[in-house]
């Protein structure tokens, strides 16, 4: 495997980390290679609605992915999300989630039944947080249906404690529950849960493909929806710190807006309401030190919680600039990526939205406010493919986060027609020129990228140590992907992973920052982003030539900073809150 950190280099023509000029147009610096079948993944099918034609907009969706180290061995495992199908397998028994545990070889081991983790059902997403404080990050699964909070037992196995949790759902009709993150929205060390609600989705009064002009595309009978559905409520969840969590959904002001509790047949004569939920993330994007949370719409404004500090969140997506279109319109959004791409100090936010639109790259202007930055980016031209899992990602270590978008589309009725979209995609990849722009690089990315895929839920990190971010990817009814950077610079790099004490375990919410030279970087620890998908805990920054790394700084989630000085370069950084650090090299760099 091939490390950012030791091979023949190609630097930028105006320096390294820290250029802020126009870079030489060149390759990508690395190709990501697909060895899921090598790694031993190739029996983890993704099962999600009929193959070759779906009825009904339920799947359609897809599932999420997880790199997560829950037994903390110093190694990403993985989690995939599944599905089923409305006729069940004829074959066999019925599909279920899997966990595989990371061998330290590039290889992995399906761990499923081990763990306590087989179950069927319509999955939908998941997101990782230590809810209960004990050191193993727990896993939480959303469902059309009943969600499932499982515990982390800390020997390799888990329990389901959705009913012990107080996590349990009633109701005449199941909630279609989609993406979700763990956040201490009211910073008392504990985690609290964020839930995203799609549509008031109901077999029985669904119409069938070809029904009205909602259930057809380019004159192609499909499955009907979202247009027609009555949207969702959100939901939140406060964290008692016994282990149970309590609704808090209508005193934080996360119903907003609100959808009506009974679905609304589908017809022409359609107006939204309700949230449309999909992907959802929680960050600071105001720098006060105060966690807020983002969620990408389908087919309605996208929404911005603002924490007001006092358990209580003001919607202002509109208001803020980062709920619909450059020019006004509302798109459908799938997932959402969040970090600090043009190094000024705040996060921005990146959301990918259905074929024939535009992706939104929304800039934040460090006033609480956003623009959509994506022709002046030079993303304009990503409206073909619909783009689900989104990732604001250093794949070249160079100290510059370049654009990763997993694709596919939605109705499988079209992958025999010869229209200017496809079924399966291509998936989409920029690489960040260092000037606010970026460059597609797609077609040099290596076949990773180029080999198209029905592909949904993706998450990113380190999975075999080397030093460079790795991606998996969830493809629908096939098995997945594993997506391995191997990368050609000589740039260096840095992992820092943090420990809370006061703050909660896994650190959600701490913020990072890195300086070498006048190049300043900024991280956060996050629960939930892409499509409804987790990213590896450990924060990744590429260094570029920097041979050392100047400043450190961490801001913990209860508010205290901590800052370091001179670190070595291509190492884990283990930061425990208030302990000070402890030097990890990585096991095999």
């Amino acid at each position: 495997m091939l490390s950012c950190a030791g091979l023949g280099a190609v630097l930028p023509a105006a320096g390294g980390a820290g250029s802020t000029g126009q870079r030489r147009a060149r390759g990508p610096g690395f190709t990501l290679i697909d060895v899921a079948a090598q790694a031993g993944l190739s029996h983890a099918i993704n099962i999600c609605g009929g193959i070759d034609t779906k009825r009904y907009l339920l799947e359609e969706f897809g599932c999420g992915a997880a790199f997560f180290d829950y037994d903390n061995d110093g190694w990403q495992d993985i989690f995939l999300v599944n599905a089923t199908r409305l006729e069940g397998d004829p074959n066999g028994p019925e599909p279920s989630n899997f966990l595989f545990h990371n061998n330290r070889d590039g290889t992995f081991t399906d761990v499923t039944r081990k763990a306590g983790l087989v179950r069927s059902g319509w999955g939908q997403g998941v997101c990782i947080g230590d809810y209960d404080n004990d050191g193993f990050d727990d896993l939480f699964v959303t469902y059309w249906g009943q969600n499932v909070l499982y515990h982390n037992n800390g020997d390799g196995t888990f329990t389901d404690v959705t009913a012990k949790a107080g996590l349990l759902q009633t109701g005449a009709r199941p909630r279609w529950n989609i993406g979700c993150c763990f956040v201490d929205y009211d910073r008392d060390g504990n985690l609290d849960l964020f839930i995203s609600d799609y549509v008031n989705f109901d077999f029985q009064v669904s119409p069938l493909p070809g029904a009205n002009r909602l259930c057809t595309f380019y004159g192609v009978p499909v499955g009907c929806g979202p247009q027609g559905w009555a949207g969702g409520t959100n939901i939140l969840y406060h964290n008692r710190g016994d282990g149970t969590f309590e609704d808090v959904s209508e005193r934080s002001g996360v119903t907003t807006p609100r959808g009506p509790d009974d679905p609304v047949t589908v017809s022409d004569n359609w107006i939204p309401v309700g949230s449309y939920g999909m992907g959802t993330v929680a960050a600071d994007f105001d720098n006060d030190g105060w966690p807020d949370i983002y969620v990408s719409n389908d087919e309605a404004p996208s929404l911005l919680y603002h924490n007001n500090h006092d358990g209580t969140f003001t919607e202002m997506g509109v208001a803020a600039g980062c709920a619909v279109s450059e020019n006004g319109s509302t798109q459908g959004g799938m997932g959402v990526a969040v970090g600090d791409y043009d190094c000024d100090g705040w996060l921005d936010i990146l959301k990918p939205n259905f074929s024939d639109e535009t992706v939104n790259l929304y800039h934040n202007n460090g006033n609480g406010t956003f623009y959509d930055a994506v022709f002046r980016a030079g993303l304009a031209a990503s409206t073909r493919s619909i783009g689900w899992g989104p990732g604001l990602v250093d794949f070249d270590n160079d100290g510059w986060k370049d654009i990763f978008i997993s694709t596919g589309h939605v109705y499988p009725e079209i992958a025999a027609r010869r229209l200017h979209i496809t079924y399966a995609e291509p998936k989409i990849l920029y690489r960040n020129l260092g000037n606010g722009r970026f460059e597609d690089v797609s077609a040099q990315a290596g076949p990773g990228v180029t080999q198209p895929k029905v592909s949904r839920g993706c998450a990113f990190g380190d999975f075999d140590n080397d030093g460079d971010v790795d991606v998996v990817v969830n493809n629908m009814n096939e098995a997945p992907s594993l997506l391995r950077n191997d990368c050609e610079t000589k740039n260096n790099w840095l992992k820092v992973k943090c420990i809370g004490t006061k703050s909660n375990r896994s650190a959600i919410g701490a913020r990072v920052r890195v300086v070498t030279g006048q190049h300043a970087q900024i991280e956060e620890v996050m629960s939930g982003s892409s499509y409804v998908s987790q990213n590896d805990f450990r924060l990744h920054f590429g260094l570029g030539q920097a041979a050392r790394v100047d400043r450190l700084e961490v801001r913990w989630p209860l508010g205290l900073v901590e800052r370091y000085s001179n670190l070595e370069v291509n190492q884990l950084v283990v930061v425990e809150e208030g302990s000070g650090i402890e030097r990890r090299r990585l096991r095999n760099s």
